[in-house]
């Protein structure tokens, strides 16, 4: 008895995977389009005949694979009549319609959709070299924000340190009482700006912890230069840019860029039906400048040519990027939709199709094929390498470099102070309290007045 109800079982379940004694092969219509289905030699290849492949490995049908004929999705005219893809499910032309489909709610009502197997939004693609424009701070370009602001970090930490140095070594100062410092704040900050610029401006440092510091910012200054030079000049010669059009409003609010998407697809019908006054501008301008593409191709091949903004799916616009390095899509990503199977009202394949479609989705094999069919390489021999603003962890060692010197410098000059007060050391008196004793000369408000007395006698 057991045996016979593990057999029913067992027939119940392959009846329920759509594989049965008399199962015929499926006909599937698709579009050609990269990379979901394109020709190679005879045989079609592409990330729609890879899915639907592995679906057939589950699922246990066979099936033979055909190209739509008027190369179209599907769009419903005036009579009620479907063409395209969905036009064939239809009138039983096709089984399955395996490409990527929007799932929308007019073609839900003719045809029966299995869950999406892909998620996607609205986007656009222009040319790098029309999308890019002059900024007024153009000059700040070559380094990034947290580069600027390094820069001036380590601008006054070493006007400091050179201020402290030149007040700390006795080289430098060696009589606070009669003699007048030369390195004030203000004057450390106008010789590393020199140095900065490339100009020298004295007096210099004579102790060896001076000049170590002054070299130190020296080799800094100069490096620094050469990279900012590098990469303004890389710039200058180079087609990537700021894109100055990132959402569709500004793309609605300029004149210069013409605009269109493919006649008939669902995103067409996104902009006619939108009650956004953004979007129902974009199809306006559409309609009356007759700017909408064939297919998809065109519509790549027109944003190529520069001057014309291709909107379409951003999955399959990312495909054209990753593709053609001379195109850039729009930051902005709208009305998210879900590509999906059709197949006839009340066919027993969908659920079926939607159960395997959910295995591949948590097996990982949709993103390995994602990751298959849309890796980047740029095609043509126009290849032209991209810069970007440098950014402080890409200079990290150059400022290492400095922190060190710096830290050095300060160690010297007070090496250097030690060393003069354990010289100066006698009648019971302790290191300790000479050097504390040289410090407040230094730094007290005798070195201060001295250096006031100094100052208004040269005055005189």
């Amino acid at each position: 008895m057991s045996g016979r109800l593990s057999l029913v079982f067992c027939v119940a379940a392959l009846t329920a995977w759509g594989v049965t004694a008399d199962a015929k092969e499926l006909s599937i219509t698709s579009i050609k389009e990269d990379p979901y289905t394109m020709s190679k030699g005879s045989e079609l290849e592409g990330y729609c005949i890879d899915m639907i492949s592995e679906l057939s490995k589950k699922l246990g049908f066979t099936y033979k694979v055909h190209l739509v004929k008027d190369n179209r999705y599907g769009l419903m005219d005036a009579s009620g009549k479907w063409n395209g893809m969905i036009g064939e499910v239809i009138r039983g032309e096709a089984d399955l319609a395996v490409a990527p489909l929007t799932l929308t709610a007019v073609r839900e009502q003719f045809v029966d959709m299995t869950t999406p197997f892909m998620q996607t939004g609205i986007g656009f693609i222009l040319r790098r070299d029309v999308a890019s424009e002059e900024s007024s701070f153009s000059l700040l370009a070559p380094f990034s924000t947290d580069m600027w602001v390094g820069v001036l970090i380590a601008f006054l930490l070493t006007g400091v340190c050179i201020f402290l140095v030149g007040r700390i070594s006795p080289s430098e100062w060696a009589e606070p009482d009669t003699e007048q410092h030369s390195f004030t704040l203000l004057h450390s900050f106008w010789y590393i700006t020199g140095a900065l610029t490339l100009q020298g401006a004295g007096p210099h440092p004579k102790a060896l912890s001076g000049r170590l510091v002054s070299a130190i910012w020296w080799l800094f200054a100069v490096l620094l230069l050469a990279s900012y030079f590098g990469n303004f000049n890389s710039m200058l010669h180079s087609n990537h840019g700021h894109v100055s059009i990132k959402s569709f409003e500004e793309l609605a609010n300029q004149d210069v860029i013409e605009y269109g998407t493919v006649e008939g697809g669902s995103t067409m019908s996104f902009f006619k039906n939108s009650n956004n006054p953004v979007y129902r501008r974009i199809y306006q301008n559409m309609e009356r400048k007759k700017s909408s593409v064939p297919h998809m191709e065109e519509g790549v091949r027109r944003a190529q040519e520069g001057n014309f903004a291709f909107i379409g799916e951003a999955v399959s616009l990312d495909l054209a990027v990753a593709r053609y390095c001379t195109l850039t899509r729009s930051q902005e990503v709208i009305a998210m939709r879900a590509y999906s199977i059709a197949a006839p009202l009340g066919s027993p394949l969908v659920k079926n199709l939607t159960m395997a479609i959910l295995q591949l989705s948590e097996s990982g094999e949709l993103t390995y094929l994602r990751d298959k069919w849309w890796a980047s390489s740029c095609l043509g021999a126009d290849r032209t390498p991209t810069s970007e603003a440098l950014h402080t962890h890409d200079l990290r060692g150059l400022f290492l470099l400095l922190a060190l010197g710096l830290g050095v410098g300060l160690l010297l000059a007070l090496l250097e102070l030690l060393s003069k007060a354990r010289s100066q050391a006698k009648d019971g008196k302790s290191c300790c309290s000479v050097l504390t004793s040289e410090l407040n000369r230094r730094f007290g408000s005798g070195g201060e007045s001295a250096e006031q007395d100094s100052s208004d006698k040269s005055k005189a």
